[in-house]
């Protein structure tokens, strides 16, 4: 249901041979080296040069004002984990609706929220938008395990003739989605586990041993997990004793940690996952009074690591600026509105930095001020 006119000019050719309309896309533009031995793209494979750095500089820069005009506000469905501990999600949420403030794009909200494990949960609110896709004009789908929800994101993004689709915290298009979305926001999990690494090896040095709470088997640990390993290993001699899957929960990165303590202390090092994890691993570590033995890392720089940070419990993170999602959204949304959607990255990547205990608070102050420039600095109320 459009309840908007745009004066924005129709854009002559379809953005990277996307027929924006039904979500087919002809992907991917270019093929690197190891596409063969992937299901997925990634985001070089499938971004027309310049566009992600020129959304990037959009959303890095003060908000310019809706074209057209609106009889009602627009209607925007959201299904994503967040029930769970990381405040991501709110965050992500936050930052596109104030953007769209600043956009002066008038709108309104219908939330679906899951935990990260409720797969099936999830399937049950993608019928139901589905079903009810005459009420919503866009539906952004934040999934609990990409390989697990693919099938969601193809029923929502055939409905491309009522709903624009987006997806939120994956930037790796499955090849074998029959119908893609219209667009991908996210952080690089890859390129944050290689910063991760680079700054790892250059403090810690060679020939480390490791444990890892790792979340759910899928593309993210893959990346995340998975990749930090393998560079670790490869480029400065590391060794990992032991791997835990802790489901991307508080209770698991508790747990995981428990056993790592008792069963692996040749361990200095305690890689999580995530938020939720990473604050489960402290926990466990608090009450047994090892916190300050262990070098223990996060990730996605949420508000409560940078606070376990300045306590002193968590060592380092790979810190998103975490409001360029929602920004990025928003911004997208207009875009769509303006009928100027060729000129949106495919995949849009947020940037990323590595938080740490060296740092002064100044410094942490400052990272967190512009990561979180619309969502809010510290603890979110929830």
């Amino acid at each position: 249901m459009k309840l908007f006119t745009t004066t924005a000019l129709v854009a002559s050719v379809a953005f990277a041979g996307m027929a924006a309309a039904d979500g087919h896309a002809k992907l991917p533009l270019k093929e690197l080296p190891d596409i063969a031995d992937r299901n997925y793209w990634v985001p070089d494979e499938v971004n027309a040069e310049g566009k992600l750095e020129a959304m990037q500089a959009v959303v890095g820069s003060e908000a310019v004002k809706f074209t057209g005009s609106q009889d009602a506000p627009i209607q925007i469905a959201l299904i994503y984990p967040s029930s769970d501990t990381s405040d991501f999600w709110a965050r992500n949420y936050l930052a596109m609706t104030k953007r769209l403030d600043e956009l002066g794009i008038k709108y309104e909200t219908t939330e679906f929220a899951s935990r990260q494990i409720e797969h099936s949960l999830q399937t049950t609110y993608a019928n139901q938008v589905v079903q009810d896709k005459d009420l919503y004009d866009y539906v952004i789908f934040g999934p609990s395990e990409l390989a697990i929800q693919a099938d969601n994101i193809v029923k929502l993004s055939k409905e491309s003739d009522d709903l624009t689709t987006y997806v939120w915290a994956f930037h790796t298009p499955l090849k074998e989605m029959e119908v893609q979305p219209a667009a991908w926001f996210d952080f690089s999990s890859a390129a944050g586990a290689l910063t991760m690494c680079d700054y790892m090896i250059g403090r810690l040095g060679e020939n480390v041993t490791m444990a890892m709470n790792r979340g759910i088997p899928g593309i993210t640990d893959n990346q995340r997990s998975g990749d930090f390993k393998a560079c670790v290993e490869e480029k400065a001699g590391w060794t990992t004793v032991y791997e835990h899957y802790g489901e991307y929960q508080r209770e698991g990165g508790f747990a995981g940690t428990s056993l790592i303590l008792q069963s692996y202390p040749e361990a200095t090092i305690i890689h999580n996952a995530n938020t939720a994890m990473a604050m489960g691993s402290v926990e466990a570590q608090v009450s047994v009074g090892k916190e300050k033995e262990i070098f223990s890392t996060g990730w996605g720089g949420t508000g409560l690591e940078l606070d376990a940070i300045r306590r002193g419990e968590l060592d380092a993170t790979p810190m998103r600026m975490g409001d360029d999602v929602g920004a990025a959204t928003a911004e997208a949304i207009k875009a769509h509105m303006e009928d100027r959607a060729d000129e949106l990255p495919f995949v849009f990547l947020g940037r990323i930095t590595v938080a740490h205990d060296q740092m002064s608070n100044e410094e942490i102050d400052a990272l967190e001020q512009e990561a979180f420039r619309f969502s809010g600095v510290g603890k979110l109320e929830r």
